[in-house]
């Protein structure tokens, strides 16, 4: 007897490059195959759109699946998210609701990349400066920040945070670096600096940059008290979450100029409202998240989920999350 197909929804594409990104043929015939381009921003929508779906691929933590939305998801057997972690979704009760969640490798490079674009899209007032030359505004009208001799200070030495650390030392800077767990040891290890607290970095630093994985010691980190703490002519980054940072304290901070800017790849509400402050605050580079969002990323991605869907197909689930 022919086993039924089953049906998949990919949520989030929003290129249009799921399917593109991965031969999804191991599974073809076994499985038909949806991708959602549009993100769907509550949960009613999210429960009637997949309501005939037995499996999910999701994106980071884009999509939250706490338990009220998999009591609502009743033929939901398979959820697969991008990493090996995801505080978005509530393992316990998948497992409550007999859903398995599995996961896939992450890489570092990505984001890594962006913080470093965005940083020195900050440091020479790139997007300023091809605007007016795109318009015919004036030539020239910022003077750039420089990076050698200034300091990098960076929250989370990690894996993402102690690459940055490299090519900020490439770049001649002093780096410096803080988080609970950081020793001497394991700072010098990476070729910078402990700092005492995260006071003193933020004091110290021309340039932060956030690398810490939300949890509730790092939610609300930096405040207006933090922010009051830094140069003000120095400029914080975070591609990492955006809880993290106080939004409104930040909003503030840069509207009052009490930060020379900040550069950000990630939102308390993604996708951004179309009138959220964070999209016309001054002082303000930003990018609707793309840390994660690169050609190898989405097919190292891709091609982990169709193994996942198939492993889980064969009765071997592989990658579990939980």
């Amino acid at each position: 007897m022919t086993p039924p197909i089953l049906s998949c929804a990919v949520l989030d594409d929003y290129q249009g490059v799921a399917t593109s990104s991965a031969d999804w043929s191991p599974v073809a015939g076994r499985v038909s195959v949806t991708a959602f381009r549009e993100h769907f921003g509550s949960e009613d929508e999210l429960a009637a759109a997949l309501a005939g779906f037995d499996i999910v691929v999701t994106l980071r933590e884009r999509v939250p699946f706490p338990a009220s939305l998999f009591a609502r998801l009743p033929r939901l057997r398979l959820l697969v998210a991008s990493g090996m972690r995801n505080a978005a979704i509530d393992l316990a009760a998948a497992q409550a609701h007999g859903v398995t969640v599995c996961g896939t490798a992450s890489s570092g490079t990505p984001p890594v990349e962006l913080t470093w674009a965005l940083l020195l899209g900050l440091a020479r007032g790139i997007v300023q400066e091809n605007t007016a030359l795109r318009e015919g505004g004036p030539w020239q009208s910022t003077v750039g920040a420089d990076l050698h001799g200034r300091t990098l200070g960076l929250l989370g030495l990690g894996r993402i945070g102690g690459r940055v650390a490299r090519v900020g030392l490439a770049f001649g800077m002093d780096v410096v670096a803080w988080s609970r767990s950081l020793t001497d040891e394991r700072a010098a290890g990476a070729g910078v600096r402990r700092a005492a607290d995260k006071e003193e970095l933020l004091r110290e630093s021309d340039f932060v940059s956030i690398h810490l994985a939300l949890n509730p010691g790092t939610r609300g980190l930096i405040g207006a008290a933090e922010l009051d703490l830094m140069k003000p002519g120095a400029y914080l980054v975070n591609t990492s979450r955006a809880a993290i940072v106080d939004q409104d304290a930040l909003l503030t901070a840069l509207t009052g100029g009490r930060i020379a800017g900040a550069g950000v790849d990630v939102f308390d509400i993604e996708p951004l409202p179309a009138d959220h402050p964070m999209r016309t605050a001054p002082r303000l580079l930003a990018t609707p998240h793309l840390g994660y969002v690169s050609q190898d990323n989405y097919r190292r991605y891709y091609e982990e989920a169709v193994e996942d869907v198939a492993a889980f197909l064969a009765g071997e689930p592989i990658r579990r999350l939980g």
